[in-house]
Formats: C-alpha cells, sequence, structure tokens
C-alpha cells in the first residue's frame, strides 16, 4: 500500500494498495495501521465505520462538523464514485482548495480528509457502496450542509443528479455556511 499527499488540500492523503488479482478474483488489504502511521495520522482514532449504498446520479453531500469536525477515511468498496473534498479550515494553506477523485472497487483507493474539509460524492455506476471509517462518534447537533450546486465551488458533478437527501437540497450556500461558522 502506498500513501501519497493531496496537494489540492493540505493533510489529506490518498492510500493506494496493491490488489493482487488471479482466476478467482482480487485480494487487497484496504487498511494498514503502519502506512497510516507513516503519514502521521493515529490508526486507533477512528472509532466507527460505515457504509452507504446509492444508485448512478445519487449525489450526497457537501458535508462536514462543526465544533472539533470529523476526519475520515473514505472508500468505494464496490462500483464507482465521484469523490469531492473542500478545504474549509481557515487557517489551513490550502483554505478553500477543491480535490476530486474517482474511487472505485476496482481500486479501492481510499482517501483521508481532515476534520474541517467538506465532503461529497456521487455515484457514477447503478450501484455504489461506499465506505466510511470516522474519528469521532456521529452527533447530528454538529452536521453541517453546503448545496453542492454553488457556484462559488462550481463542482463538475460528471452525471445529472436523479436524487439526493432533503437536507442536500435545502443546504445554504457556501457563503451562509462560512457567515455562521465565523460567528
Amino acid at each position: 500500500m502506498r500513501a501519497t499527499e493531496v496537494p489540492e488540500i493540505a493533510g489529506a492523503h490518498l492510500f493506494e494498495p496493491t490488489p493482487y488479482a488471479d482466476e478467482r478474483g482480487f485480494f487487497c488489504r484496504t487498511f494498514d495501521a503502519e502506512v497510516v502511521r507513516s503519514v502521521g495520522l493515529d490508526p486507533n482514532a477512528f472509532v466507527q465505520d460505515s457504509v452507504s449504498r446509492s444508485v448512478r446520479g445519487v449525489l450526497r453531500g457537501l458535508h462536514l462538523r462543526s465544533g472539533a469536525g470529523e476526519a475520515k477515511l473514505v472508500r468505494c468498496s464496490y462500483g464507482q464514485i465521484f469523490d469531492v473534498v473542500v478545504d474549509l479550515r481557515p487557517d489551513s494553506p490550502t483554505y478553500l482548495g477543491r480535490a476530486f477523485f474517482e474511487l472505485s472497487g476496482e481500486t479501492q483507493k481510499t482517501v483521508y480528509i481532515p476534520a474541517g474539509c467538506a465532503h461529497g460524492f456521487q455515484a457514477l455506476t447503478d450501484v455504489a457502496d461506499t465506505s466510511y471509517r470516522i474519528d469521532r462518534e456521529h452527533d447530528p447537533s454538529e452536521d453541517v450542509t453546503i448545496a453542492f450546486d454553488d457556484p462559488e465551488l462550481a463542482i463538475p458533478w460528471p452525471l445529472p443528479v436523479t436524487s439526493t437527501s432533503q437536507r442536500d437540497r435545502e443546504a445554504p450556500s457556501l457563503a451562509e455556511v462560512l457567515k455562521r461558522m465565523e460567528g
């Protein structure tokens, strides 16, 4: 497994496993504590694993947590997604930077998203399972959502949005969220 820095988002990393494929299919390690440690992260800090299943065109996000925030490892375990990270940490050298990834069950790549960054994705295949490893227990009172179609962010979602949650449809603009976070 190899870890590389994501230049658009300070502190973000992309973990690329080496799948072993044969006539049966493939096998690969999707989490390696030593590799995680090698980039300065505590592998024991993650306290919750979750998975979502989406169908082609479904969009989830852009989400983040207020307060201490939430760091997470995100991987598409089956299918393919277009994954987005936006740096909303005012003291970060990559503040308001955006990074885009295609994550898939074929590559099993994992993105580490630092606390204070917004995250969202769109399913590119008929079925896409997305796995999350999170460093804090979920507290719904800290949920923050930003409009996925905010023109200031101009995220190039690859497909028309077929479905999203009511919360995501009604999300405020980036400017509104930043104003709330400052105050």
